[in-house]
């Protein structure tokens, strides 16, 4: 009888599946991104080096020496906690954090324009006690902006009715808003000392979510060309929900991870984060193995660092509150080893 070895699923559930079961899963988490993004396999070298991974008796899997990489933390010190840069502290001394961020638990920057003073007096607090570099963060959260909550049409009403063109003007609306409020965020946190703007989950509703971002970022950029601009996506596939927006000459609707590197590239990010969703059914193996997929040819141009989105439901990391450390610590050296990655 085939000997069945611990892993995981999407969902973070314990499983058990035998040596040829896992395998299979990751060649079918290639095929997977090779049918939809139109990318190349991972080599059955890779298959077999990924194998070795998940089939390993030991609880925690790790890098080699020297081949470790930056750890960016998006999130980490809340401030809105009773003592916020103790929060940081612990990221920067504890958890081993290269790069550190202070956020509102409201985490868009529509919301976070509303108490900008609070938070500019925290990062310059944050900024004495702390010696990491440390970043403000939000979300860009396009759909904020849209009606009952927000000042524009609502977008997702108008298209189930036909009215694209209103839809269409409806989101271009919102972003008008949303770049100013992003810009007013970052003009006021730069004044503060921050080291870094970072846009999260940008594109989360769509292509004129990231539209809004780029423009915003290439602002900064060249505003501040000594600040560091990172932009996380929000899934490996931008949704075309206005669907005939283009940055730098390139349409935006439909772009998998390396075609958002070259938008955000051109926009003058400094830190690329691709995010792949993982599908809670499959196995963590197979999960894996279609982000690296995706994220291989991203790292073999990239000319910025590529920070892959590693946490809750992203980067073949189980979709749960609390990722199991046997789960997170594979997918992460995976990312590392197969796609040389320069941070999580």
């Amino acid at each position: 009888m085939a000997q069945r070895i611990p892993t995981r699923l999407g969902d973070g559930s314990l499983v058990e599946l035998t040596r040829a079961e896992i395998e299979a899963d990751l060649h079918a988490g290639s095929e997977a991104a090779v049918k939809r993004a139109k990318v190349e396999p991972l080599a059955q070298d890779e298959i077999e080096h990924l194998l070795d991974i998940f089939t390993s008796p030991a609880k925690f899997s790790s890098v080699d020496y020297g081949d470790e990489v930056v750890l960016s933390y998006d999130g980490s010190g809340n401030s809105d906690l009773a003592a916020p840069v103790l929060e940081q502290l612990v990221y920067q001394n504890h958890h081993g954090a290269d790069m550190i961020e202070l956020w509102h638990h409201d985490y868009s920057y529509k919301a976070v324009r509303t108490v900008l003073s609070f938070q500019t007096q925290m990062l310059k607090d944050a900024q004495m006690q702390t010696v990491a570099p440390l970043n403000y963060g939000a979300m860009p959260d396009l759909g904020r902006y849209s009606r009952p909550d927000g000042p524009a049409p609502n977008w997702s009403e108008l298209m189930p009715l036909g009215r694209i063109a209103e839809a269409r003007e409806a989101q271009m609306e919102a972003v008008e808003h949303l770049e100013r409020d992003m810009w007013c965020v970052a003009e006021a946190m730069v004044a503060a000392g921050a080291d870094g703007i970072d846009f999260d989950t940008a594109g989360a509703s769509g292509d004129a979510d990231l539209l809004a971002t780029l423009r915003v970022a290439r602002r900064v950029r060249d505003a501040w060309p000594d600040i560091g601009v990172e932009i996380g996506q929000a899934a490996e596939l931008v949704l075309g929900m206005h669907g005939e927006l283009e940055y730098d000459g390139v349409r935006l609707a439909g772009q998998w991870p390396l075609g958002q590197l070259r938008a955000c590239t051109a926009a003058g990010a400094t830190i690329f984060g691709p995010a792949v969703n993982v599908n809670t059914t499959k196995s963590l193996a197979w999960n894996t193995a279609r982000t690296c997929a995706l994220v291989k040819p991203v790292t073999a141009e990239a000319t910025i660092p590529v920070h892959v989105n590693a946490g809750m439901g992203v980067g073949g990391v189980p979709m749960t509150p609390y990722p199991p450390a046997d789960a997170t610590s594979r997918a992460s050296r995976a990312l590392i080893d197969i796609c040389k990655i320069d941070g999580l």
